[in-house]
């Protein structure tokens, strides 16, 4: 009853065809990215927090080949993409953004790449990332992109660095203020695990393993789409910046609940909640962390639930379909937890249960839902690679 993901190969040769039909000739080059799904810990990224994202199989693929000369051309198979599907624009003039919108984050990637000038040349893209479900499409294409100019004009390798270009393309060209998490989980994924990411500057990553086969992760789309640019995301950056103001601190990683709740006169109860919910998001990652790591199933479960409660009543970033999936969720057995996942306002639940209440759960979630809901189930997979043709 859960969606079949595809295969990279299967999604390489869509692109390949699809780039002889457009340009007459084999394309030579070949990467990859992945979205992800994050466990627990949102909306922390951008506080400097703690975040625990995995890379998911579904992935966005970019085949294309060199031109001599600056002349680019970019097509996308990407159904849900805006119109047009196909950009044609020079390297040596400015790469403003504009129409369509997906061509931004592409622009942007080229803009911060590492080792400029990019020379010119022709792509295709392709993806089983689903859009606007908060499984991070737009960094799963964003470091894909980088991925395929590494193969024509390598960069120094610096992983860390290669996600925070991506990260600054998304500011500077899509016009969203993102946090560091879907940019650095699509580059340094790991295969079988978790990773707890320390999003302050130094940018530490520790592994979590998801190695115990009883366990699945289960990815639930409600089909609400959402768009983070133009949306309530840069307003809830700002309130937590301001909030770190009022506190003194440079993030909200620096504060504690005692701090919060001592300055609470000086803050409106709007920003007063929006920080409460960031700190208590922090801890409570930290502890999912411990808990996943010692196979505490129920107490990840917990906090997942409590995530989800805070992302409802204190940030306001749910809506009534992503509540409906979790409360139907958590109604059957062998559920440990579920939440929303990514900026909210729309998007995919997780949930952690059981493999053999897998079927019972789908089946219920079926029944309660008001929408269509897409079910995915998903394992920790690789972060960014190049790819061949052959393969």
């Amino acid at each position: 009853m859960a969606s079949a993901v595809r295969a990279v190969s299967e999604l390489v040769e869509e692109a390949r065809l699809k780039f002889v039909q457009e340009f007459g000739e084999e394309p030579q080059l070949a990467a990859c990215a992945p979205g992800r799904v994050n466990l627990i810990g949102e909306h922390t990224d951008y506080n400097d927090g703690f975040v625990m994202p995995m890379a998911l199989p579904m992935v966005t693929v970019v085949v294309g080949k060199q031109n001599s000369g600056h002349d680019v051309c970019i097509v996308t198979l990407n159904e849900d993409a805006d119109q047009p599907r196909r950009v044609d624009f020079n390297l040596q003039t400015d790469l403003v953004s504009g129409k369509p919108r997906w061509a931004n984050y592409v622009k942007g990637v080229i803009h911060h790449y590492r080792a400029p000038p990019v020379p010119g040349f022709r792509a295709v893209i392709v993806s089983s990332v689903p859009l606007g479900g908060g499984l991070s499409s737009s960094a799963s294409l964003e470091v894909a992109f980088y991925s395929f100019l590494q193969q024509i004009k390598p960069d120094d390798g610096n992983e860390v660095a290669k996600a925070i270009a991506c990260q600054q393309g998304e500011h500077s060209h899509a016009g969203v203020p993102c946090g560091i998490m879907d940019q650095f989980v699509a580059v340094l994924g790991k295969k079988d695990h978790a990773l707890l990411i320390d999003c302050r500057l130094s940018m530490e990553a520790k592994p979590v393993p998801l190695l115990d086969t009883s366990l699945v992760i289960l990815i639930t789309n409600s089909n609400v789409k959402h768009s983070l640019s133009g949306s309530e995301y840069p307003t809830r950056r700002r309130q937590c910046e301001q909030a770190a103001v009022s506190l003194g601190k440079v993030s909200l990683r620096e504060a504690t609940l005692k701090e919060l709740e001592e300055a609470k006169d000086r803050l409106d109860e709007v920003t007063y909640k929006r920080a409460c919910h960031v700190i208590e998001e922090i801890q409570r990652t930290e502890q999912a962390a411990e808990a996943l790591k010692s196979g505490a199933y129920k107490e990840v479960g917990k906090l997942m639930v409590e995530s989800h409660n805070s992302l409802r009543d204190l940030y306001e970033v749910s809506c009534p379909e992503l509540d409906e999936l979790v409360a139907a969720a958590l109604e059957v057995e062998g559920v440990f937890g579920s939440r929303m996942t990514g900026g909210g306002f729309g998007g995919c639940t997780v949930t952690l249960l059981q493999a053999n209440a897998v079927d019972k759960t789908i089946s219920h979630i079926k029944e309660q839902y008001s929408g269509n809901a897409t079910f995915y189930i998903t394992t920790p997979s690789e972060g960014a690679q190049a790819l061949s043709f052959s393969s």
